[in-house]
């Protein structure tokens, strides 16, 4: 499938949803940060996700996640898969969207396009190497992301 977009409003303007584990046992998460593009000559996704956040532990322990896009209808539901945390939240059943089992991975039933992801390299960023007041705005209380980011092995629309 080829999937083709406004590369720099679909994570800020649109969101995505980002998910790790299996059907049983997954979390997902609303992103508005991210990037698509290539490295090592492989299409490839970049996310980031806080250590603190429940999902970062699914994407630590699996290899590989999906990113997900969905229409404007959905905005609402992709705004609760966000505001909560999976820890104490069945956040498929609050949101109402259908999980979708890939095997590796999850999606939902109602997403537009989904990205099947290996992962293939992670890092920490490190205040030191930000700009102070993206630092002051961002990171005064929590730990700064973690990036992820995953070859691109499969496009999956509707």
């Amino acid at each position: 499938m080829q999937f083709e977009t406004e590369i720099f409003s679909q994570f800020n303007d649109k969101w995505a949803l980002l998910s790790a584990g299996s059907k049983e046992r997954h979390n997902t998460m609303t992103i508005s940060w991210g990037g698509m593009g290539t490295l090592w000559f492989k299409p490839v996704v970049t996310v980031y996700v806080k250590p603190c956040r429940h999902t970062c532990h699914y994407m630590n322990d699996n290899e590989y996640f999906t990113v997900s896009f969905y229409p404007e209808e959905y905005k609402k539901a992709l705004m609760l898969m966000g505001s909560m945390s999976g820890r104490d939240t069945d956040k498929d059943a609050v949101s109402g969207l259908t999980v979708k089992d890939l095997g590796q991975a999850v999606t939902y039933e109602e997403a537009e396009v989904t990205l099947l992801c290996k992962k293939i390299y992670f890092q920490d960023m490190e205040r030191p190497n930000m700009p102070k007041d993206v630092v002051g705005q961002h990171y005064t209380t929590e730990e700064p992301h973690r990036m992820f980011i995953g070859e691109v092995v499969e496009v999956i629309g509707k």
